[in-house]
């Protein structure tokens, strides 16, 4: 019995150093992930002025109702929770205002491109920041949020930098926590956007936005990033696992009241990103419907 329990013992004693070197390599792989440095392009933009009470407004909207700023960034962009969870970890928006423990203060517009629109940090590294959806952001966009930004009342937090738990490293080191560094855009961002119209290219421009929960092709499926307890994206094209059935009612009382056709409610983090959908204009909101009519449809994603 002694020799039995010595061989049990060995081989767990095995298993569990085994399981520490995985560990460790695991480790070793996602810091190195976050270590690596990324070149973008330079952006000659000047910075725009918190004075410019048009800009100011036109950035209040995008922040608000198109971009969902304060789904990561709180609703005074002075931080907000991303990820928090034991075995992931914990992500927090940083702080954008020009208080104490904000992060943006001495920014240049090429820092402001490079963090918004490449999830590029200013030191060169990746941001856990989902910066596909944001690839196709013009130019005037980008300076409109920064004047609003730059308008907002200093707030004093000291947000922590992410840490990622055991499975977030795991995560990490596989490749399945998604940083947008990785995936530069192909093309140069637009100066301006698409006139607000109810058509598809100004819908398409909204879309943008979306991809990174429900993939390029709009199909939806598991979610690359949070909480296990986090549904899979909806599929938004026209088949019959997406919206093929719906009406615009449907689609809009989705955005408005966060309540599916069939009369749920949606969870986080769609939840969430409906506060700045019902904030769009009638428009905006009609626009994303007519573009999501005119796309392929997919069934969904299922991995």
């Amino acid at each position: 019995m002694s020799k039995l329990l010595h061989r049990i013992g060995v081989g767990l004693g095995g298993v569990l150093l085994l399981g520490l070197g995985s560990f460790g390599v695991a480790s070793f792989k996602a810091s190195a992930r976050l270590g690596q440095r990324y070149d973008t392009h330079r952006v000659e933009l000047p910075l725009p002025s918190a004075g410019d009470a048009e800009a100011v407004a036109r950035g209040e909207h995008l922040v608000t109702a198109r971009y969902g700023c304060a789904a990561c960034h709180g609703r005074n962009l002075a931080g907000g929770v991303m990820i928090e969870d034991p075995a992931i970890g914990s992500v927090h928006g940083p702080n954008l205002t020009r208080g104490q423990g904000g992060r943006t203060a001495s920014y240049s517009m090429a820092d402001w491109d490079r963090i918004v629109r490449h999830g590029v940090k200013p030191d060169g590294k990746p941001a856990v920041m989902p910066s596909e959806d944001f690839f196709k952001m013009s130019d005037a966009e980008l300076s409109d949020i920064v004047a609003y930004v730059s308008s907002l009342p200093p707030v004093d937090a000291v947000v922590s930098p992410p840490s990622f738990g055991p499975v977030g490293k795991v995560l990490l080191a596989l490749g399945k926590l998604p940083l947008s560094a990785e995936h530069q855009p192909a093309a140069a961002h637009p100066s301006q956007p698409p006139a607000a119209a109810d058509n598809a290219a100004f819908g398409e421009h909204l879309v943008a936005t979306c991809v990174t929960c429900h993939r390029q092709n709009l199909a939806g499926g598991p979610l690359a990033f949070g909480p296990p307890s986090w549904p899979a994206a909806a599929n938004l094209t026209p088949h019959t696992d997406g919206l093929r059935g719906w009406s615009y009612d449907d689609f809009e009382r989705a955005l408005t009241q966060g309540v599916s056709k069939d009369g749920h409610q949606l969870q986080a983090p769609m939840a969430d990103v409906v506060t700045g959908t019902k904030a769009m204009s009638p428009t905006e909101r009609k626009a994303i419907w007519t573009y999501l009519q005119g796309v392929s449809a997919a069934p969904s994603t299922r991995g």
